[in-house]
């Protein structure tokens, strides 16, 4: 076939070869993600993996994060400090050796995880990580503490500008690595780090090594709030205070249960406490990474759990002969868990490092873990009764919830043109291309079934207050004819039998009024998702929608505002001209026409999308808004309340 005129040449001058750490700024997302907010966190993350890897292996108990005015980064810590001299086989373009610590900087895949006995743990491969963190900086500059001397190299988009130089002597111990870098805004949208994400990882970290010191100090003068603030972590008890820390707001049936040991090089620690609530808060790490899709430590650890509690219930006649064993899911209702191991060859089924694949630490896990849990069923008896009786309960509430979610399914098949709920479908049934609105009462749910656009824009009124999934098992949650409408409309199922195939919307949309009810019935579908739909929020479904606070019109003109602050400074640029307020205090106060222009029309409307940033924080918070315990909900209220403005005005 002959070539077309147009189709481009493809010679031997065509093929690039990309040098040094040109690939990482020409591909930033291969090797940190994205470059927008997560992407600029990410790069912290890398440099102070660095500094845990050393307190991993025994050489480092403090690393200091500092955020400086000009939003450049500093990481310090107290380790044995990067090695420097000549590299054995790296050559600078003239022949000569070129220093370690430039090659560690400079080079991908170059570092002391790969063998050669530095590391036994690590986090990850970090010669990737730091040299690209170097790539993505429009400066960085490293200083080492070692053998009595101090060093110093400055580098500029990832090419040093100064040679590894000797700047000052010190004491022999005192020993360590300072990274100090300031981000390309040329590669990041912002350089705008958040205090509290990197607290939140920070406190994660230092839960997951005992006995680190994680201190995040942000010297940034910031609008409202005090010219500086600091924060430490500390946790002497290691994975025991993280599972505390996440039952702050629960009764707990016990406390936790710690087991920490050997096997065959790979170091086992759990810590398990049982609560009198019903969600399962489950949390897996693999050489310090959350492993969020589990993998095979996780897959032995359930395996354990159920094993030993229907052994301990057969041995005491808690089950009968006649009674069937109880499931995985009966065993975990109400279980607090926090499960680490540490390896020296860790296998990930992916890039991102969600899954632990190695198939010999199920058994090391399975075993470490049925013999602590036995010893402390055998050892506290009364507490043992507790658990088993919990999971008599969650066996018998299972049985009624699959008979409520088989009627739910049921009445989905059979109803699909007169779905519950008063749904109104939209034509389209491409579920890639449609989306609804779950909509607070059958006045905003008018104005919205009138205003949207039926092809592809689907309309649910709920009646009400949906019920509090945070205080309710299975089976009563699935006797809510509003919750049964949910699920029925989405076509997913719910909580272990939940199917994203199913899912009929593209975008599931939360559209309530902007007031205390409406923020109060948001909470409360925010919380039956996470629950229970939570692959619905990781995998992007999961919208808020933002309807206007105010009308604000002007002779022949008018403007939507959507914040008091942006009230503000309207009527600042209106100054002087005749203008009339209106305030929107539901959505039912919109016609369909002034919905559809402002929330509905995809051309025109903002939406959240909502996601899970941090899992075990998401969890805390939902428990502690949402859970039984009142002084909790009380002093977060008092605490953020001056940040809350009238909603009824």
């Amino acid at each position: 076939m002959a070539r077309s005129q147009t189709t481009p040449s493809y010679e031997v001058t065509d093929i690039q070869v990309l040098e040094g750490l040109e690939a990482v700024r020409r591909r930033p997302g291969m090797y940190i993600g994205s470059t927008d907010s997560r992407g600029l966190h990410h790069l912290v993350q890398e440099v102070v993996d660095n500094s845990v890897d050393e307190a991993l292996a025994g050489a480092c108990d403090r690393i200091e994060v500092t955020i400086h005015p000009d939003s450049s980064i500093t990481v310090q810590d107290n380790g044995r400090g990067i090695p420097v001299g000549p590299h054995p086989t790296q050559k600078k373009p003239d022949g000569s050796p070129m220093d370690t610590l430039e090659v560690v900087m400079t080079i991908l895949h170059a570092g002391g995880k790969f063998g050669g006995g530095g590391y036994k743990v690590a986090s990850g491969l970090h010669g990737v990580g730091v040299s690209a963190v170097n790539a993505l900086s429009e400066w960085l500059e490293v200083e080492v503490r070692r053998d009595g001397k101090v060093y110093r190299q400055r580098y500029q988009r990832g090419k040093p500008v100064t040679p590894v130089e000797l700047i000052g002597r010190t004491r022999p111990e005192d020993t360590g690595t300072r990274t100090t870098f300031l981000a390309d805004q040329t590669i990041f949208k912002s350089l705008d780090y958040k205090f509290e994400t990197l607290a939140q990882r920070f406190r994660e970290m230092a839960f997951l090594t005992r006995g680190l010191t994680i201190r995040l100090v942000d010297l940034r003068v910031i609008k409202g709030e005090p010219p500086w603030r600091e924060t430490t972590f500390y946790f002497e008890g290691g994975i025991a205070s993280f599972v505390r820390y996440l039952n702050k707001n629960r009764e707990v049936l016990h406390p936790p249960i710690y087991v920490e040991k050997q096997v065959n090089g790979t170091l086992v620690e759990a810590a398990i406490q049982y609560t009198d609530g019903y969600a399962e808060s489950v949390f897996a790490f693999a050489n310090n990474i959350n492993t969020v899709d589990g993998g095979t430590h996780l897959t032995g650890f359930r395996s354990a759990l159920t094993r030993v509690l229907n052994d301990y219930a057969r041995s005491k006649g808690l089950l009968k002969e006649k009674d069937l064993n109880f499931s995985g899911e009966d065993t975990r209702q109400g279980l607090t868990a926090v499960l680490s191991v540490k390896m020296t060859d860790p296998q990930f089924e992916s890039q991102t490092k969600a899954k632990l694949g190695n198939a010999e630490v199920r058994g090391q896990v399975e075993s470490v873990v049925a013999e602590a849990l036995a010893a402390f069923l055998e050892e506290n008896g009364s507490v043992a009764r507790k658990i088993v009786q919990k999971c008599i309960t969650s066996s018998r509430a299972r049985e009624a919830a699959r008979q409520a979610r088989d009627l739910v399914i049921r009445k989905s098949a059979l109803e699909s043109m007169t779905l519950p709920g008063k749904l109104a479908d939209c034509s389209d049934r491409d579920p890639t291309k449609t989306e609804i609105f779950i909509v607070e009462g059958d006045s905003a749910g008018g104005s919205a079934k009138q205003g949207r656009d039926r092809r592809f824009q689907a309309i649910l009124p709920l009646r009400g207050k949906i019920l509090n999934v945070e205080k309710a098992r299975l089976d009563k949650i699935l006797s809510s004819n509003e919750i049964k409408a949910i699920i029925t409309a989405l076509g997913t199922g719910v909580g272990s039998q939940f199917n994203l195939e199913g899912l009929r919307y593209n975008r599931v949309v939360i559209m309530t009024d902007a007031d205390v009810d409406g923020s109060h019935i948001r909470t409360l579908l925010l919380t039956f998702f996470y629950r229970y739909m939570e692959p619905l929020i990781e995998n992007g479904h999961l919208f808020i929608a933002q309807p206007p606070l105010y009308r604000i019109e002007t002779g022949k003109s008018h403007h939507y505002v959507y914040t008091e602050e942006q009230k503000e400074q309207l009527l600042k640029k209106l100054k002087g001209e005749k203008v009339a307020i209106q305030r929107y205090k539901g959505l039912g106060e919109m016609n369909p026409e002034q919905l559809w222009e402002t929330t509905l029309n995809p051309e025109n409307r903002t939406l959240l999308q909502v996601t899970i940033e941090d899992a075990a924080a998401a969890d805390r918070i939902f428990d502690m808004l949402m859970g039984e315990s009142v002084p909790p909900r009380r002093r977060f209220i008092q605490t953020h309340a001056k940040n809350v403005r009238n909603l009824d005005v």
